[in-house]
């Protein structure tokens, strides 16, 4: 009975976090997809290099998303292969899909150079940072950066968030070598976003927990 009942937990388990983990890519994606409609306004460093390297070489954004992500799994992969799960290759590749796919859709409101894009970019962020929040709750791996991140913070060992800002530094300053986006809303992005992120990580990795817990009470009752 109670390997039966084991068998039954993992697959349900399995299926509510993968299932929360793909919705969350998915809102991710589509704040991305608004922040750049509105780009002029400055975007994450992380996509103002996506969108220069699409700008100066071809592909497409999303294609790009994926070459660097694939580029960090690599890294991380030689330097830790702790924080490289399944859900790490999902987040590299189905981001940039989704990206792509929105664009392609063109359902998002454009830049109107007018106070709106103010709005518009304001709510991609927020839906970023709920979109992560969601993904990241799900624990099924680290996102490609994040990884990378965490990686170097492990070698170096530097703060998780003096890595963050020397590599997304680093970053937004090839971005700009190279022409992208960069404005005033690039220098607070993080700033914006990170609370957001982690009230809903909080809240989502809360509810995951709560809910496994009481199917578990119901399928050992059973």
């Amino acid at each position: 009975m109670e390997g039966r009942l084991i068998s039954m937990r993992i697959p349900v388990n399995k299926v509510i976090r993968w299932s929360v983990f793909f919705v969350g890519l998915m809102i991710f994606s589509l704040g991305i997809t608004m922040t750049i409609n509105v780009q002029h306004l400055g975007i994450h460093p992380w996509d103002v290099l996506n969108v220069a390297m699409f700008e100066k070489v071809g592909l497409s954004i999303g294609s790009w998303a994926i070459i660097i992500s694939g580029l960090l799994i690599a890294i991380s992969w030689i330097l830790d292969k702790r924080y490289i799960k399944l859900g790490t290759f999902f987040n590299a590749i189905l981001i940039g899909v989704f990206v792509d796919v929105y664009m392609w859709l063109d359902f998002l409101p454009q830049a109107s150079q007018t106070w709106v894009d103010i709005v518009l970019i304001l709510v991609g962020i927020v839906i970023m940072g709920i979109g992560g929040g969601i993904y990241n709750a799900a624990g099924v791996g680290s996102g490609p950066r994040d990884g990378f991140m965490l990686s170097i913070s492990d070698k170096t060992r530097l703060s998780v968030s003096w890595v963050r800002i020397i590599t997304e530094s680093l970053v937004l300053i090839i971005g700009l070598l190279l022409g992208g986006p960069v404005f005033v809303v690039t220098f607070i992005f993080t700033f914006i976003q990170s609370p957001i992120f982690q009230v809903t990580y909080e809240k989502f990795k809360g509810i995951l927990e709560k809910l496994e817990t009481n199917y578990n009470q119901k399928r050992a009752v059973s």
